[in-house]
């Protein structure tokens, strides 16, 4: 994806303080442009979830603002089907098929049915899962649930994917597959992705952008552009130019500045 086009989320001095007095984000500001594949990167509780569920309009900024699509997040989920959320877990009905839960947020709009049982099918061909329709959850090991669940939320074609840790609890050969599927999907859908992850080898390898996060409070610490080629395969790990942008972004988990550039 070369083109990166008009700004579709801004931060804007965003600050979260929890009931219990946590301070979860302080002072946080961010503009995320259509098309790009940021990555949220930083220690647990350094306030990445935070961020990403307020793009979802599932939390409010105690001081500041968010606006997605220029407007609020809440209007947007309710009025549109522009955004969908990944979760860390899959979060299947088990007494539903592979096939009806992707058609569930369907059901839920209305709508032409047929339509809605073709979408599902494309989205699931596309994840790998066309074979496994009739399948119940069950059945189905972590990878394949989590792609279940990356279904579903494609299904509604959205403009902007959420993905808080989805590759978190997975073994590494089914993650770095999930990871080079979720590229091609990236490229065909021509979506937004904000992918929250901990594991700076998986957020280089993934992203267009890494915004680097300190905790205590949650603060925007530093902004990695990572220029590497797509399409972006396995081989690419062994490249000096991914070893540089991995030092890069530890060295600036580590030291919270941006001292560390590439040559």
């Amino acid at each position: 994806m070369d083109t990166i086009h008009k700004e579709v989320v801004a931060f804007q001095h965003v600050s979260k303080v929890f009931n219990n007095e946590t301070v979860a984000l302080k002072d946080f500001d961010l503009s995320i442009k259509e098309g790009e594949f940021l990555s949220f990167l930083g220690p647990s509780g350094c306030g990445k979830s935070t961020a990403l569920r307020m793009v979802a309009g599932l939390g409010e900024a105690t001081k500041g603002s968010v606006k997605v699509f220029d407007g609020s997040p809440k209007e947007i989920i309710k009025e549109t089907n522009d955004l969908a959320f990944v979760f860390q877990d899959a979060n299947l009905l088990p007494w539903r098929t592979v096939l009806d839960n992707v058609l569930l947020p369907l059901e839920l709009r209305g709508g032409n049915k047929k339509k809605h049982k073709q979408e599902a099918i494309r989205v699931l061909e596309m994840v790998g899962l066309k074979e496994y329709l009739k399948s119940y959850p069950r059945q189905l090991s972590g990878g394949m649930k989590m792609r279940v669940s990356i279904a579903r939320a494609l299904a509604a074609k959205p403009k902007m994917l959420l993905m808080d840790e989805p590759f978190g609890a997975l073994d590494e050969i089914t993650r770095q597959t999930l990871q080079m599927e979720l590229l091609d999907i990236w490229q065909k859908e021509n979506m937004t992705i904000l992918f929250v992850t901990h594991n700076v080898y998986e957020a280089v390898f993934l992203s267009t952008r890494i915004a680097v996060m300190s905790a205590s409070p949650g603060r925007l610490s530093s902004l990695i552009d990572v220029k590497l080629p797509f399409p972006r395969r396995l081989k690419v790990r062994t490249e000096q130019e991914f070893t540089d942008y991995v030092d890069i972004a530890s060295d600036r988990l580590e030291n919270g500045n941006e001292r560390k550039e590439l040559a």
